[in-house]
């Protein structure tokens, strides 16, 4: 007797009334989450021959999800970071089924004891003044895409404003009266007031002279006047930071996209002196933890901290060999 197809209705409600009803996901978080049930129910029908929409939620249990977390890593290539994600969404799933279907508690249970990976964490990258210097200085701005080009970069790396945060300004989102600023919606929904230096504004009233349009225009358009796509400045700033790296070859060994010229925003507040809390603030940080990243990778800190240390100053004794057992016990 075949089990009853349970998961099809339940996922299903998990989209329409937890994700987009109950906390209003964003619309990349709903699709990150739909590729992972995605991938799911691809390899469910490989290896259970059972089509999606007759799958029950008792076949999809922590030994056969384990098992396809572990496919992701060694057929698809997935990364820590990325099988952790996949993770993410289907803990999120299980934690609405243990409301749901209060009955398959125990499968639920052990499910939502699968552990993440640890993943390294690695130093953020960021760029110079010298660095940013020279890549503004290779756009073309006799053009309208370059004046557009050229507005794109010098705000991001002055405001720290997240890749989707900047192409979903609009013309409304921008002060440039008394009290320079913008104002963006970020992660989890979280608005937020960033102000402008006044380089920064004389470069946007100009441009936004130039685009004309209603408050309802974006900022920065693409050719057909719609939103310009995450593909599209990822782009730019890749085209922009090659023509820049004959001028300034410090930029050849590094990899430069959108979110590195945020990293650059936090490293000019960080060595200007303002406060991480500040910092966090500005950037629209959840937690002051990730703040502390770009302490970590600032060297100029460091070694300024080194600077005021004094060396210990100490003669030399006369060399005396451990005890036994602590030799050993220092060669384990």
């Amino acid at each position: 007797m075949k089990p009853e197809p349970t998961f099809s209705p339940l996922c299903q409600s998990f989209f329409a009334k937890r994700l987009i009803a109950q906390r209003r996901a964003s619309p990349h978080t709903i699709a990150a989450y739909a590729q992972t049930f995605r991938l799911l129910m691809q390899y469910a029908q490989q290896r259970l021959g059972t089509p999606p929409s007759k799958l029950a939620l008792a076949q999809l249990d922590a030994p056969f999800l384990a098992s396809f977390l572990d496919q992701l890593e060694s057929e698809r290539v997935n990364g820590p970071r990325s099988r952790n994600a996949r993770l993410a969404a289907l803990r999120s799933f299980y934690h609405y089924a243990s409301l749901e279907v209060p009955e398959h508690a125990a499968l639920i249970q052990r499910v939502l004891a699968i552990p993440y990976k640890r993943v390294a964490r690695r130093l953020v990258g960021y760029l110079t003044q010298e660095e940013v210097v020279a890549i503004l200085a290779s756009v073309d701005q006799s053009t309208r895409l370059g004046r557009r080009n050229y507005a794109i970069l010098l705000l991001a790396v002055q405001t720290g404003l997240r890749l989707s945060e900047m192409t979903g300004l609009r013309r409304r989102d921008v002060t440039l009266d008394h009290g320079a600023h913008v104002r963006c919606e970020g992660k989890g929904r979280k608005e937020r007031c960033t102000p402008l230096t006044k380089p920064v504004i004389a470069v946007l009233r100009a441009w936004l002279q130039e685009l004309g349009g209603d408050d309802d225009q974006h900022v920065f358009p693409n050719g057909r006047g719609g939103r310009l796509s995450a593909d599209a400045v990822q782009h730019l700033v890749a085209k922009h930071v090659g023509a820049a790296r004959a001028p300034c070859p410090s930029l050849k060994s590094k990899r430069v996209t959108p979110h590195v010229l945020r990293h650059t925003a936090a490293m000019e507040l960080l060595q200007a002196g303002v406060d991480r809390a500040m910092i966090a603030i500005w950037l629209g940080h959840e937690s002051l933890d990730t703040t502390q990243s770009y302490l970590d990778a600032n060297l100029a800190l460091k070694e300024a901290v080194l600077a005021k240390t004094q060396p210990v100053q100490s003669r030399p004794g006369k060399y005396r060999p451990d005890d036994q057992l602590l030799s050993y016990l220092k060669s384990l």
